[in-house]
């Protein structure tokens, strides 16, 4: 089933002499339970495609459907209550709430819709991401693995139709971002959680489904792993 579909997205900033196409004429689709990882090299427009997926940023033109849905037809205030419901987004600094612990920030995203914590899916996630003796935990008492897993079950406590994952290891040391790709291939596998990874390494878009090469804000490359 497909749960996204690009089609001929731009994002164009300047004009004249300083035009840049960030994203230039992209479209493709995605199956839901697929794990994605798109590269690139420094200013390929890779996140800034990533942005324009999950609703942050406007496109110049062009469409991204969710789960059936045209993002870009709604307003504002529906998107982004659109994306607190249906897009999940992990970024390399995390972002998480210092005042809250690690509980408290996990389930911010249903506290924010007035939902009812499943405490079974909490629990759940909680153990699956080794989190469950530090749940009292503020942030600053957590090391960047931890922190980056706590992110990763914010995300997904929702169950959305698609995870948005920008350099999630980005800010970790090797050993702590081998454990956060394989977390992300858990949450994939054992959640049937939709991935979509940026990533500017090699060796970690190879645990991916499916790799896209952005270059020059085009898609010069899409391949399965």
């Amino acid at each position: 089933m497909e749960i996204l579909k690009v089609e001929n997205l731009y994002k164009i900033y300047g004009k004249g002499e300083n035009k840049v196409n960030a994203v230039d004429n992209v479209s493709f689709s995605v199956e839901k339970g697929e794990f994605i990882a798109i590269i690139g090299a420094s200013g390929s427009g890779k996140s800034t495609l990533l942005h324009l997926l999950g609703g942050v940023d406007k496109p110049t033109s062009g469409k991204v459907y969710i789960d059936g849905v045209d993002i870009y037809s709604m307003k504002d205030d529906d998107i982004a209550i659109f994306r607190r419901r249906q897009v999940g987004l992990i970024y390399q600094f995390y972002n998480l709430i210092p005042i809250l612990n690690v509980k408290e920030n996990i389930t911010l995203p249903c506290l924010l819709d007035s939902n009812k914590v499943d405490k079974k899916r909490l629990n759940e996630l909680l153990d699956v991401l080794n989190l469950k003796e530090r749940e009292s935990n503020l942030p600053n008492q957590l090391s960047g693995g931890q922190q980056q897993r706590v992110a990763i079950a914010r995300a997904i406590i929702n169950n959305p139709s698609i995870i948005l994952a920008d350099e999630p290891t980005g800010n970790l040391d090797s050993e702590a971002s081998e454990e956060i790709v394989s977390l992300l291939k858990l949450s994939n596998k054992k959640y049937n959680q939709t991935i979509i990874m940026i990533t500017h390494d090699l060796e970690i878009a190879s645990n991916a489904d499916r790799i896209i090469t952005i270059e020059d804000g085009k898609i010069i490359k899409d391949e399965r792993n």
